[in-house]
């Protein structure tokens, strides 16, 4: 046993709160970088020291990783025996008390639990007891339908209409895809087989069915923790509240604000609902953060003002100093990638590290562009979320079509575009890279090959598609639209989530836009992916330089971060529109970005960037993202790329004015009744001058708007 810890010393007035709180139900909202984690392992460590078994202290959380960190850390702190608290997932819990009360849910306790591949082989196998028309013409693939059945079942939502709101695709088979439901369920009961889901869904069964068995484990946990409970769904929820429902000893910590996975089945409401599922709740907030500066805190406690529901929270913090969050018009894309490249460059130049920076975007995509720059300069970086661009079998499918072009010989890229011709296996696809070298054949004859009969027809329409390729007049920009006309029907046929994959596809159009030359285009999208997914992690001492999405960045900081694409249509996203709900959730993701800073945030978007107009969806493009251009003007540096670039050094923003500027900017640059333009808020008419520097404008869309002139960027229309 180690000293006893001085709790006052080592916690906030909030934390110390939550630590040494009695028995009784208690809801611990934790704003980002409120510590806690802190939090978690000192109340373990105060439970086993004020005499608590540990045995029965259950600690649940999302990873069996965290769970044993957070333990070893409490037994570090004071008592070796807190290693012996109940610590794991809702899955291995669940499997805990499964088997031992397995025959009150109607299993032996010998089952077998199904890891996803064995879930879809199943699935799989069972498809011809359907026997489906002839008339049907599509039917998803063996990974989907595990992913629409395993969905439908952590939301206990009813299959055909959650198929129709998010694989409508796949609506003409939703009755089939029920009925596939039903026969996979009645097997897993035949062979004594569980899912992952069953594990949950018959565990909370299970407590809310059975009296005497929730009695008995409510008398072995007589303490319950539950860590980022934002995170759980409705049937975690229940588990939570069956297993409290006698002694009430739960403590739930969470934030609501960054509740980011409900394509997961998780529900924020589970943190607004826990008052009710225990009335003599205790609500203790945490909003000391250790991470930020307060000019950031103050822009992420607006942003979160702005949600229909939430639980007011307003983080501080006791760090001195910091600027002002940046919101940057980069007018175009490449605008945006030179933006961040140069000031990567620039802090790197002045010490920071590039482990230090993050670049942060709402989906994978949107970083391409970015990678092909970063390349271009010998900026090594390492990408979460989504896959590099060259790296997705889409995107290699599509550049192949217009790589044998610039390299005829290039036999990889025929190999790709071959095996897309239906009836034309490997062996053929050898041939006819044969017959075409020894030939010396041009692209566009590869419908000529000696060997091609009806069967092969495809061979034709590709060897049409190379030829009007071929063309010299050709521009880039059309290259890729006639090769996204060839190639979609392929793309639909070959993935199941084409509609995503095509969103990819079409960031390429505005891309190629920009090249004069085909192989100008594709020399800058050579980004030479890695041999192996080992190589996509830095090794040794060498820095990267991170990208990520927003949803692989939760739980992580970086001193300096950039928010990429924050424009309607981008973040939040135009399919989020729809749904008051989802667009919810658009506002969460942004409060989880602009939360990972810790000393600098920029924020950008290419305010003149649309989308083409044969884009499957239209919002995009429109300007800055409400959720900032909602927020006061005085709590961000809003301004263009080109002045931001023109600025003399990094730390010219942060100086004082020196003698005779305040005379010069009492100069005013316009005059009452002039027409201007900002970065945000788009063109209007200067109505009055404020002190202090201050002017009122009457914008035409955005309304009558107070700007600091020292802090906005305003230009003559």
């Amino acid at each position: 046993m180690a000293d006893r810890i001085d709790y006052g010393k080592m916690l906030n007035p909030a934390q110390l709160d939550a630590v040494m709180a009695e028995e009784g139900p208690i809801l611990v909202i934790a704003g980002a970088g409120s510590g806690k984690t802190r939090t978690l392992v000192y109340r373990v460590a105060r439970l086993v020291e004020s005499g608590v078994d540990p045995e029965t202290i259950l600690l649940l959380t999302f990873t069996r990783k965290a769970s044993r960190e957070m333990l070893d850390r409490a037994a570090a702190l004071s008592d070796a025996r807190c290693r012996f608290v109940s610590g794991g997932t809702f899955h291995s819990l669940a499997l805990k008390v499964l088997r031992r009360y397995a025959e009150a849910v109607g299993y032996d306790n010998g089952f077998t639990i199904l890891d996803r591949s064995d879930m879809e082989e199943v699935i799989h196998s069972l498809i011809p007891e359907l026997q489906m028309p002839r008339t049907v013409q599509r039917f998803p693939k063996r990974g989907t339908l595990a992913n629409i059945l395993s969905k439908a079942a952590n939301l206990q939502a009813p299959l055909e209409g959650f198929v129709l709101e998010e694989y409508g695709q796949f609506v003409e088979v939703a009755s089939e895809i029920e009925e596939l439901g039903r026969l996979y369920a009645a097997y897993k009961r035949e062979h004594s087989l569980m899912d992952y889901d069953d594990l949950i869904i018959l565990l909370e069964r299970l407590l809310e069915e059975n009296s005497e068995i929730r009695s008995e484990l409510s008398r072995q946990y007589g303490h319950i923790m539950v860590d980022e409970y934002q995170d759980t769904n409705g049937i975690q929820a229940g588990i939570v509240k069956w297993l409290a429902h006698e002694h009430q000893n739960i403590m739930v910590v969470g934030d609501d604000s960054q509740s980011i996975y409900s394509f997961r089945g998780a529900d924020y409401r589970n943190m607004l609902d826990f008052p009710s599922l225990f009335p003599k709740a205790r609500i203790i907030k945490l909003e000391q953060n250790y991470r930020s500066t307060q000019p950031i805190l103050a822009l992420t406690n607006a942003l979160m003002e702005q949600a229909r529901e939430r639980y007011t929270k307003c983080l501080f913090t006791t760090r001195s100093g910091g600027e002002k969050p940046r919101v940057i018009n980069t007018r175009t894309e490449p605008g945006q990638a030179l933006l961040i490249t140069r000031h990567i460059k620039e802090l790197t130049a002045h010490g920071r590290s590039l482990a230090d920076m993050a670049v942060l975007f709402r989906a994978a995509y949107h970083s391409f562009e970015l990678e092909a720059h970063l390349t271009r300069e010998h900026i090594p970086y390492v990408k979460y979320g989504g896959f590099k661009f060259l790296e997705s079998a889409h995107i290699k499918d599509f550049l192949a079509h217009m790589r044998v072009l610039v390299n005829r010989d290039e036999a990889m890229s025929w190999m790709r575009i071959l095996r897309l011709v239906k009836n034309v296996g490997l062996g053929k696809t050898h041939a006819i890279i044969e017959w075409m070298k020894k030939e010396n054949a041009a692209p566009g004859q590869v419908g000529a090959w000696p060997g091609a009969g009806k069967r092969e027809q495809g061979l034709k329409e590709l060897g049409k598609l190379l030829g009007d390729l071929s063309a010299r007049d050709l521009a880039p920009e059309q290259a890729v639209e006639r090769v996204m006309i060839y190639y979609l029907p392929m793309l639909k046929e070959k993935f199941d989530d084409y509609p995503r994959r095509e969103k990819e596809l079409e960031q390429l159009i505005p891309m190629a836009r920009r090249y004069k030359k085909l192989r100008g285009f594709l020399d800058d999208l050579v980004l030479e992916p890695p041999a192996s997914p080992a190589d996509t992690a830095p090794m040794g001492k060498k820095a990267f330089l991170t990208l990520s999405t927003v949803h692989s960045a939760k739980g992580l900081e970086w001193p300096v971060v950039f928010i990429i694409w924050v424009m309607e249509g981008r973040l939040p996203s135009a399919m989020s529109y729809s749904n008051p709900l989802n667009l919810e959730e658009e506002r969460r993701l942004m409060y989880v970005a602009a939360t990972r800073a810790k000393d600098q945030l920029i924020i950008t978007y290419p305010g003149e960037e649309s989308g083409p107009a044969w884009a499957s969806y239209q919002r995009r493009g429109t300007g800055l993202s409400s959720f900032i251009a909602a927020l006061p003007t005085d709590l961000y540096l809003h301004g263009y790329a080109d002045a931001w670039n023109r600025r003399p050094h990094l730390s010219a923003m942060k100086r004082k004015a020196g003698p005779g500027e305040t005379e010069r900017r009492k100069e005013l640059p316009f005059a009452r009744g002039e027409k201007v333009r900002h970065p945000a808020f788009g063109t209007g008419v200067v109505s009055r001058f404020v002190p202090d520097n201050k002017v009122e404008i009457l914008f035409k869309k955005a309304g009558r708007k107070l700007l600091h002139l020292e802090y906005t960027t305003l230009e003559k229309a």
